[in-house]
């Protein structure tokens, strides 16, 4: 779990590198396009063709067309925001999880779970500081980031229980390939020799980090493995510092404990 946080921190950054030179889209598309092989190849080694045979395409196309919309914002904010702050106000996502499901599922909301929503929204709020001078626009692209990602997770749910790890992995990156793949003749912008070498490292860095991550909730119950997803936050805030002399100030860290807190209840609840 923790070298899957590190290699997706390392993809953000890489993002964040490209200083929005090209479009959302365009990183994204590149992305899964150089994944894909990956994740194909790795499918085809544990379970050959069956692996890739599917009876829930729509559902899986649902998930990706919600990865794609999702990870674009979270694109945009990170051409806008700083580093740590958008990972923060990202980590929001378990709030919206616990209130999907209670939609969704009709799962209970008793009060620990009503102190981690209350706790994670207190959290957002102090960062994102509505109405104040503070407040930037493109908050509410890790915020929108937050509730898409939470909306897969809980899909996740529907998904069958024969479907392998490999078999996951190859469906969540097709899908995005497919749906980025549709605009780029109208939004392709020539990508400059340097900038291919951080293209495949935001692919590879990708494809490692929800690989292992993934990996990590099979070998553990989800209450151990989840708290160490927060090791994000730091590795934000280090590359944000060491990159761009990015340091948020005490606001920020007093929301992103808040947002942490509300995980950390979460998973606490789940092991009881």
């Amino acid at each position: 779990m923790l070298a899957g946080i590190l290699t997706l921190s390392l993809s953000d950054a890489s993002v964040k590198v490209l200083d929005g030179r090209y479009p959302a889209l365009q990183v994204l598309f590149l992305r899964a396009l150089i994944a894909l092989p990956l994740v194909t190849g790795l499918a085809l080694a544990l379970g050959g063709r069956p692996a890739l045979r599917t009876r829930q395409a729509g559902l899986h196309a649902l998930r990706g067309f919600l990865n794609v919309i999702g990870a674009c914002a979270f694109y945009r904010g990170l051409a806008e925001l700083p580093l740590a702050e958008i990972t923060a106000i990202a980590y929001a996502a378990p709030v919206f999880v616990v209130l999907l499901s209670a939609a969704v599922y009709k799962e209970r909301l008793d009060a620990w779970r009503l102190l981690a929503v209350a706790l994670g929204f207190a959290g957002v709020l102090v960062i994102v500081r509505p109405g104040s001078g503070a407040f930037q626009a493109a908050s509410l692209y890790p915020l929108f980031t937050a509730l898409t990602y939470a909306a897969m997770m809980v899909s996740a749910r529907r998904i069958h229980p024969s479907h392998s790890f490999a078999a996951l992995m190859f469906y969540s990156v097709l899908p995005q390939v497919l749906f980025s793949a549709l605009p780029q003749p109208w939004i392709w912008h020539p990508v400059a020799g340097a900038d291919w070498l951080v293209m495949f490292a935001i692919g590879i860095f990708s494809s490692a980090g929800i690989s292992l991550i993934s990996q990590a909730f099979r070998l553990a119950p989800a209450s151990v493995v989840a708290p160490f997803d927060y090791s994000g936050l730091l590795w934000a805030t280090f590359f944000g510092w060491l990159v761009w002399n990015e340091l948020p100030d005490g606001v920020s860290y007093a929301g992103a404990a808040l947002i942490v807190a509300a995980g950390l209840i979460g998973a606490w609840r789940k092991k009881k």
